[in-house]
């Protein structure tokens, strides 16, 4: 089984020809809500993959609003286990996510029911040498490590996605499977542990792999990706 930890939100998608200044009110002709956040979305591209091959369970929180169902329907649809998915007295989870004309985009998250997801409301049978345990940092981090402890101790296999890109302990990474990140995002973890980060995504992912004993994949945007385990390197087009 394929377990993810993390994150529930409705996004709601609007495009405009130039983001906004500082002070600037800019018009669009509407907006779209559709199911997101990092954990969800993990959860859902999971299930797409494995399809009855492997079980993939969302373990999160959303608020006790129409959004909460809305923000469950696309892991319904794909087959993912929602019944780990509890109650908030918080509203679910909202992204606000411009978007222009370039493709380039400005998000804020507002983080609601997230915050109240918690690493006890994953039980010790879902945490074995048999499962992958999955997180992303949009609940909140204390949690992620304390489940990421309990799971290492278990032989569970660890994803953790650095997004959106907060200080994780090296101590922690050290427990990780495989660590995924952006090109900002391992520069960021790079820079913590007082490495220089010369923009170089191989050699990031090479010095983050060999100091972990990882698998470190850098995602490059429109360029692909890039793995990194051991001596062994692969890339990947997007």
């Amino acid at each position: 089984m394929i377990v993810v930890f993390g994150s529930l939100n409705v996004d709601m998608l609007m495009t405009v020809d130039a983001l906004p200044r500082p002070g600037e009110t800019v018009l669009c002709p509407g907006y779209v809500l559709v199911p997101g956040g990092k954990g969800a979305n993990q959860a859902c591209a999971a299930a797409r993959a494995a399809g009855k091959e492997r079980a993939v369970a969302m373990i999160g929180s959303v608020g006790g609003d129409e959004w909460g169902t809305l923000a469950q329907h696309l892991l319904v649809d794909a087959g993912v286990d929602v019944a780990g998915i509890g109650q908030s007295d918080r509203p679910t989870a909202c992204a606000s996510i411009w978007i222009d004309k370039a493709g380039e985009n400005a998000i804020i998250v507002a983080s609601g029911a997230n915050l109240d997801t918690t690493a006890a409301s994953v039980p010790d049978r879902l945490l074995t040498d048999d499962n992958w345990l999955v997180l992303q940092m949009e609940v909140p981090i204390e949690e992620n490590f304390e489940l990421i402890d309990r799971a290492h101790a278990q032989g569970t296999k660890i994803l953790l996605n650095v997004a959106p890109a907060r200080v994780v302990p090296a101590a922690t990474l050290d427990k990780v499977d495989v660590l995924v990140v952006n090109e900002i995002e391992a520069e960021m973890v790079a820079q913590q542990e007082g490495e220089g980060a010369d923009g170089d995504a191989l050699q990031l992912a090479r010095t983050l792999a060999g100091r972990h004993d990882l698998a470190c994949i850098v995602t490059l945007g429109s360029e692909g990706a890039i793995a990194v385990q051991g001596d062994a390197a692969w890339r990947i087009g997007a």
